[in-house]
């Protein structure tokens, strides 16, 4: 009987400098990938945005005292949301007010001529705010006969997230400075 030896280049499995080396890089991608995503988590979560939600706060509600035979008017708040997670306001209703609320934001075309367009609803991204004005995004109202400057109206916001917030505004005439 012939005797043979076997030598390393005929078994694949017996371990070489080259393949323990190709190895080491092979593996080294993911490990370094993974290092930096929960590095980067690791950040998220000391920031305190880790699963959290969206805070919603309203402020600095205020509504238009209406003009001569106008039927509508406009109400504009401040929203602001702290949370770690997006919203978004989609209604806004009011016992003190006749008829359909709206969102509108306005804008002006090219030829400095303004419009009106009707929305849905308005996003308040994390961390950001939404402060409604003449000039942008407001509430279209028809107010009920009877308002005078300095009443207050009550509005309750709903979001798609944080749900039902109710809030305060105040006539005021469109030509006060605060408006």
């Amino acid at each position: 009987m012939k005797e043979t030896y076997v030598t390393s280049e005929q078994h694949p499995w017996r371990p070489t400098r080259r393949r323990l080396t190709d190895t080491l890089l092979a593996a080294l991608a993911p490990v370094a990938v993974c290092s930096l995503a929960l590095g980067g988590l690791t950040t998220w979560v000391g920031a305190g945005k880790a699963g959290s939600p969206a805070r919603i706060v309203v402020s600095s509600g205020r509504v238009f005292l209406p003009y001569g035979d106008s039927t509508e008017t406009a109400a504009f708040f401040d929203v602001s949301n702290p949370g770690g997670a997006d919203d978004r306001l989609v209604k806004v209703t009011s016992s003190a007010t006749d008829g359909e609320i709206g969102l509108s934001r306005h804008s002006t075309a090219g030829s400095g001529a303004a419009y009106k367009a009707a929305l849905s609803s308005a996003p308040i991204p994390a961390g950001g705010e939404l402060s409604m004005s003449p000039h942008g995004l407001d509430v279209v109202l028809r107010p009920k006969a009877g308002w005078r400057a300095g009443d207050l109206v009550p509005f309750t916001l709903h979001f798609e997230h944080s749900g039902a917030i109710e809030t305060i505004a105040v006539v005021v005439r469109p030509s006060d400075p605060a408006s």
